[in-house]
């Protein structure tokens, strides 16, 4: 069985190498990927995991790039997470399902004042999500949609009827002030975004991301598929790394921090 050796090439306050039992390294990187204790406004971190020549998928899905390092970090964020939050595109491709969180993250989250599992928050302009897939039907907590006043009222009735819960944030288009004051007045300050890269170019662009987590899997792919962020525009956002980590397989995960707004 493959074991998760994280080796800290870079951290500001932890020393430069070591090696931790399984449990000493769950613990290690809940304290590496804690949320900021207090910030003025939701914490956007956006996490990915790609390919060494940077691709986000291999054919359309980002399941084949998993290591079990990255899979450990996904959980991780997972548990300290108030919200995943993540595009419809990337629903509809993944076939998403409710979060899942393990007996012993549960109890942690609990004993901080956490409900036991975050909700799925699906960010979709035009309610196009199909009531009766997985995001629905195969989870303990009903996933919240994030929308715009102007859907169609038909779409967004039937997955009101499927359980979710509506959330208006914007006309024609679902702008990162808007969201972000959405999940703010919701009380979802941690939030996690998986993707896709349509919505991490977005808040990109609205400049509204605080953090990336990116794990680089030690492969190559070529093909056609995309960057973790696409946007009709660019924006310059200064980041500095927190840590960067690495597993014996050759899997990098590295976590950045934007510097401090002007």
């Amino acid at each position: 069985m493959h074991r998760v050796h994280i080796a800290t090439f870079f951290t500001p306050d932890s020393p430069p190498a070591r090696e931790e039992s399984s449990e000493s390294t769950a613990n290690a990187l809940r304290d590496l990927y804690a949320y900021p204790a207090e910030t003025p406004r939701p914490w956007v971190r956006v996490n990915f995991v790609s390919s060494i020549d940077g691709a986000v998928s291999v054919d359309g899905v980002s399941g084949a790039l998993g290591t079990p390092a990255d899979r450990l970090v996904f959980e991780t964020l997972r548990e300290l997470a108030d919200v995943v939050l993540v595009g419809a595109g990337t629903v509809r491709a993944e076939n998403y399902g409710g979060a899942r969180i393990d007996t012993e993250g549960r109890r942690r989250r609990v004993a901080s004042g956490m409900p036991e599992v975050p909700p799925i928050a699906v960010v979709s302009a035009r309610a196009h999500l199909d009531p009766h897939s997985r995001l629905f039907t195969d989870t303990e907590v009903a996933p919240i949609v994030v929308t715009c006043t102007d859907a169609d009222p038909a779409r967004v009735r039937a997955l009101a009827d499927a359980g979710a819960r509506i959330v208006t944030a914007g006309d024609g288009q679902v702008t990162g002030d808007g969201l972000i004051a959405a999940l703010e007045h919701l009380g979802l300050r941690r939030v996690l975004c998986e993707g896709g890269p349509s919505l991490f170019g977005q808040l990109t662009a609205d400049d509204a991301v605080d953090e990336v987590c990116l794990t680089t899997a030690p492969v190559l792919v070529g093909g056609t598929a995309g960057r973790v962020a696409t946007a009709p525009g660019a924006r310059i956002t200064a980041m500095t790394p927190a840590h960067i980590l690495t597993d014996t397989d050759g899997t990098v995960l590295t976590r950045w921090v934007r510097l401090p707004r002007p």
